[in-house]
């Protein structure tokens, strides 16, 4: 071979391998963009979901915001009557108008305008047997673009949001066979608020049964109940969250008086009922799942003649769906598995009585509540929720426990404090003898700084503090407003923003 073809296939050679390598780059840097790419979407992916699921978040909030405040100013029928009347036929109703101005999670305000008219009738015989029927009808009026779920303006679907037959077994007894008797059977089927302890863990309504078993000073509630579908549920980035909900109730509570105090153990279990349990985001399908148990104790009672208590403790545990998506794989779909629940929780409250005339009271709580510092996105939520292959530590219950007007935080990854006080201040000025004054003060934590709690935030333990500002004024027998104010003071190392939040409500109500 000549010295001039071996040094052409020499070239050839060189030339083969510099192909090679330029191929190699190439590939390699399409492979990158398709990887940028990929992860731009699923970054897109991720934060489009999650700015729906902080939109639900807000209105679940809003819900919870507006449920404590209907609770604290709802007039309702004094339900006592004596035995010696045969039959009892008592009906009536009230209007309610309220006017709502409220800051979210990313200061933008919301106001609403709400008007809310309820009858109610109630038959009672000889004590033993009574028929409850409350209706409620009302439309909502925000202003342009402020409603939380994007409906708009829309009405208050008429529906009968109480109704129950309950039946006394000792009263029955007295009644129609002159007998008394040293224990009781009290059952009560339908729909009713349902509140067990300080409210930690049920604190809503369902449909179903009640019952409870009366004995030497001891006590045997069982419930078995469904939510009703309207009710928001705690996970915000579930679809149908506000209108579409059903969750089991079962479970027993054990109380006993022992020298005026009354201690209490429970066990409570729910069972996740719900149908809308997919959500399909771009290559992400989120299933849900959340089935969860709780058993607690606590205890309520006196201190001394001036001092009253309630303490309540409380350990879930369940199974629930991970997380569907993992930012550190470029946002891929993971496949969804089973986890088990491992969370706690407790609220501790102590008022004291100043005995005066203007009925002073001062009120101090402490609630605490666990966390979970692997879940991506929320202490709440499936979809950046908890991640595959670990123990879910973050509680979530049922409960409704006052976390201020302007924060309103959900139970979970909680340590907060409340000091507060009311009094009725002109006890002695005809109208103005029913008017109650009073505030709260707030002091919000993390329990685990690293964990998230329902709103984005830093891994900081400090959240920020809100004072809290009520007045509740009964101005004749038919006539009753309220206002409520609370400002939110957020750290500034919690949260992208340092900027206050505030929520003014303010109501009138008429009964007839």
């Amino acid at each position: 071979m000549t010295l001039r073809a071996c040094a052409h296939m020499a070239r050839c050679r060189f030339d083969w391998q510099n192909l090679l390598r330029n191929a190699d780059r190439f590939t390699m840097g399409l492979v990158r963009r398709m990887a940028r790419a990929f992860f731009a979407a699923g970054i897109a992916v991720i934060l489009a979901a999650a700015s729906r699921a902080h939109g639900q978040a807000d209105l679940e909030r809003f819900n919870r915001q507006l449920e404590q405040i209907q609770r604290e100013t709802l007039i309702q029928a004094d339900r006592s009557l004596s035995l010696d009347q045969r039959a009892f036929f008592d009906y009536g109703g009230y209007a309610t108008f309220g006017y709502l101005s409220a800051d979210d999670n990313v200061n933008d305000n919301h106001v609403l305008r709400q008007s809310e008219l309820v009858g109610y009738a109630r038959l009672n015989l000889d004590g033993a047997h009574e028929f409850f029927l409350r209706g409620r009808w009302g439309w909502r009026d925000f202003n342009e673009g402020d409603s939380f779920d994007g409906r708009g303006d829309e009405p208050i679907d008429g529906e009968l949001d109480r109704w129950y037959y309950r039946f006394d077994l000792q009263r029955y007894q007295a009644a129609y066979y002159g007998r008394k008797i040293d224990y009781n059977v009290v059952i009560k089927g339908g729909r009713d608020l349902n509140l067990w302890g300080n409210g930690l863990v049920l604190s809503t309504d369902l449909e179903g049964l009640n019952a409870t078993f009366s004995w030497g000073g001891n006590d045997l509630t069982a419930i078995a109940g469904v939510t009703p579908v309207r009710t928001v549920d705690f996970d915000s980035s579930r679809p149908a969250l506000d209108h579409n909900t059903r969750r089991g109730f079962y479970g027993a509570m054990l109380s006993r008086n022992v020298a005026n105090h009354r201690p209490y153990v429970y066990g409570l279990i729910q069972r996740d009922y719900n149908e809308h349990d997919t959500l399909i985001t771009g290559p992400v399908t989120t299933k849900y799942d959340y089935d969860s148990y709780y058993l607690g104790v606590g205890s309520t009672g006196p201190i001394g003649d001036r001092m009253l208590y309630g303490v309540e403790a409380v350990y879930e545990g369940g199974h629930g769906l991970s997380n569907s998506v993992d930012v550190t794989t470029g946002l891929a779909p993971l496949p969804q598995t089973r986890e088990q629940i491992r969370a706690f929780a407790g609220d501790a409250r102590l008022d004291y009585l100043l005995n005066d005339a203007r009925h002073t009271r001062f009120t101090g709580e402490v609630i605490i509540a666990s966390g979970d510092d692997d879940r991506l996105l929320s202490s709440t939520n499936t979809f950046g929720g908890n991640k595959s292959g670990t123990k879910d530590r973050a509680f979530n219950a049922f409960g409704l426990l006052n976390t201020g007007l302007a924060f309103a935080p959900a139970v979970s990854n909680m340590l907060a404090f409340r000091l507060g006080g009311s009094t009725f201040p002109l006890p002695e000025y005809g109208a103005l003898r029913r008017m109650q004054v009073g505030s709260d003060v707030f002091l919000f934590n993390k329990l685990e700084a690293d964990a998230p709690i329902d709103e984005p935030s830093f891994h900081q333990r400090y959240l920020g503090w809100e004072p809290d500002f009520f007045l509740n004024w009964q101005v004749t027998s038919d006539l009753t407003l309220v206002f409520r104010y609370g400002i939110f003071f957020p750290s500034s190392d919690a949260f992208t923003s340092d900027e206050s939040r505030q929520y003014i409500y303010g109501g009138v109500t008429y009964a007839f």
